[in-house]
């Protein structure tokens, strides 16, 4: 061990020890461990209709013992198109208990984008709802894949009993008529059966209990192979974060959508293994997510930047009692200093910034829930969790002293490589002098004496301007200083002289006095160093976002690229 390493760590200020044990755990085998402890005590509140421990192991050896009379087993794939509903997590269980493999899939795939993910991960079945959004698409690619079989569920079904007849009153708009079709079954017939069978031994840390893909920044996208380990021992690792767990009735509003990682694990996996409730709701809206707020009480809400942006900015805001919320997590995308301090001083929440990947089952550093954090970083590696710098252009050796470089990691939570691309290994990870094996992030960063990290870039997202190397969130940083600036991007611009040129995308804050983009340029420029400068600032309604809210710098490039 490092001295530098070895100061941080005793400078860690997380609830207990750094270096604590993590057994080999299945998920199948936590999630029945915490139903038989918690029995009625409420998992899920899906709009107010409560499901408990008890309700919904009922429900997952179901699904499990169903797929089991049609023929699926261990090492099947069977995929998930389903937005936060009762039917997810009947199923994801059911799926691991099983010894099958769960492969995500986000509801708002395209055809396209769906058919490509299912022959990549070769699923077998999918699950999906009778939602005009989903079931189309579900049938689509049911035709034009190797796509074995659809289960379909019903939305009303999940609803309380007022809400649910409001549903079927109005179902024309919302709900697709699910074909007779021999291939196509309904939930409700998958899990008619007693939940008596028999489940596979499941060994945690060779089963694969997930297929995640990545959000294809960097090209096509990945399928991050993660183990019943991986995801225990992150979900263990995040709920060892909050010292409230074990004292006091744990229940988080489950607003992202459980097919990220970054739910999967900070709401659904972690939620279960504490023995904790999710306040569930489909997707995020502004409003309802407040109006649950008030009606339910939570003490933890994660989500992404532009979501707590979006509270901030609803009408409702100001009628909202944010005094059962002590912690707000956000991971995802950078989280602007500005907006954390507007929004903890509106909510008196902590609003606290993490980090993590889908190939690192979802977190791996975090700023300390309740001990001083620093505004700015990713916070702290969490438990069992290494982290260090290489060079950014020879990931064998480490970054010099003092200079920022790519972040590797290791540890319990990190995946085994990508789904069916073994080729790709030697770019994933990198080998020690010890052989030991790290992943690589693609991101730049720097960690001080107390292990915190700050995020410099993406190595891939650089701008090379004239020879020099330009990060990007460095001058979206100073952008968001400006009261006008509600989000930014920076990207390269083809430059006949220098190569590339940083430009500035930004959308304004609605209540903001007037800007134009030459006077924010006027602004900027003076605060930058000379090769950083942008050649302009850019303003626009709304810059784009991923399915989580992120917003996308891809999804940026290609619409300019559109424009010519």
């Amino acid at each position: 061990m490092s001295n530098p390493e070895q100061a941080w760590r005793t400078a860690y200020r997380h609830p207990g020890p750094w270096d604590q044990h993590l057994p080999p755990l299945s998920m199948a085998a936590a999630f029945d461990e915490s139903a038989k402890r918690m029995g009625p005590a409420p998992l899920l509140d899906f709009l107010g209709r409560h499901y408990s421990y008890a309700e919904t192991l009922d429900g997952a050896n179901r699904v499990a013992c169903g797929l089991a009379a049609l023929g699926y087993g261990p090492g099947d794939r069977i995929g998930l198109f389903l937005p936060n509903v009762p039917h997810y997590v009947a199923a994801y269980y059911g799926i691991l208990k099983l010894g099958a493999t769960v492969v995500n899939f986000s509801p708002l795939y395209s055809v396209e984008e769906l058919r490509a993910q299912v022959e990549d991960s070769g699923t077998r079945l999918l699950f999906t709802l009778s939602a005009t959004a989903l079931l189309p698409t579900a049938l689509k690619v049911l035709e034009a894949s190797s796509l074995e079989r659809l289960v379909v569920g019903s939305v009303a079904g999940a609803l309380p009993a007022a809400k649910s007849l409001l549903y079927r009153m109005f179902k024309g708009r919302e709900v697709a008529e699910r074909p007779k079709d021999p291939r196509i079954l309904a939930f409700s017939q998958l899990i008619a059966n007693d939940g008596t069978c028999t489940t596979p031994h499941i060994d945690p840390e060779k089963h694969l209990a997930l297929i995640q893909y990545t959000g294809g920044t960097t090209g096509v996208p990945k399928g991050a192979m993660l183990t019943h380990q991986n995801l225990s021992a992150n979900a263990r690792q995040v709920a060892r974060l909050d010292p409230d767990v074990g004292t006091t009735h744990d229940k988080v509003l489950g607003v992202l959508p459980f097919f990220h990682v970054f739910a999967n694990t900070c709401v659904l996996n972690r939620t279960v293994i504490t023995g904790g409730e999710i306040v569930m709701l489909p997707r995020f809206d502004g409003a309802q997510a407040l109006d649950a707020i008030n009606r339910t009480r939570p003490q933890a809400l994660p989500g992404v930047p532009t979501m707590f942006q979006a509270l901030l900015d609803h009408p409702k805001m100001a009628k909202t009692d944010w005094s059962s919320v002590k912690y707000c997590i956000s991971g995802g995308a950078p989280l602007p200093a500005e907006l954390k301090a507007r929004f903890e001083a509106a909510t008196g929440a902590r609003l606290l910034e993490g980090y993590g990947l889908s190939e690192s089952s979802g977190v791996v550093s975090a700023n300390p829930y309740q001990a001083e954090g620093k505004a700015g970083t990713i916070g702290q590696p969490i438990i069992a969790t290494r982290v260090r710098l290489v060079d950014k252009e020879d990931p064998r050796q480490p970054a010099a002293d003092g200079e920022p470089g790519e972040i590797v990691l290791a540890g319990p939570q990190i995946m085994q490589g990508y789904w069916d691309r073994p080729e790709t290994d030697d770019s994933t990870f990198c080998i020690d002098a010890a052989g030991g094996r790290w992943l690589r992030t693609g991101d730049v960063g720097q960690i001080d004496e107390d292990g915190f990290i700050r995020i410099v870039d993406r190595l891939k997202d650089m701008i090379a301007v004239g020879g020099f190397k330009v990060f990007p969130k460095h001058i979206e940083d100073v952008l968001y200083r400006h009261p006008a600036v509600k989000e930014t991007l920076v990207v390269g611009m083809p430059d006949p002289y220098r190569g590339e040129v940083p430009r500035a995308y930004v959308a304004l804050n609605e209540d903001a006095e007037p800007i134009t983009g030459e006077a924010l340029h006027t602004w900027l420029n003076p605060q930058l160093g000379k090769h950083e400068r942008v050649d302009a600032v850019v303003i626009r309604d709304k810059l784009p976002k991923t399915m989580i809210g992120k917003l996308s710098r891809k999804d940026l490039l290609l619409e300019i690229a559109a424009q010519g």
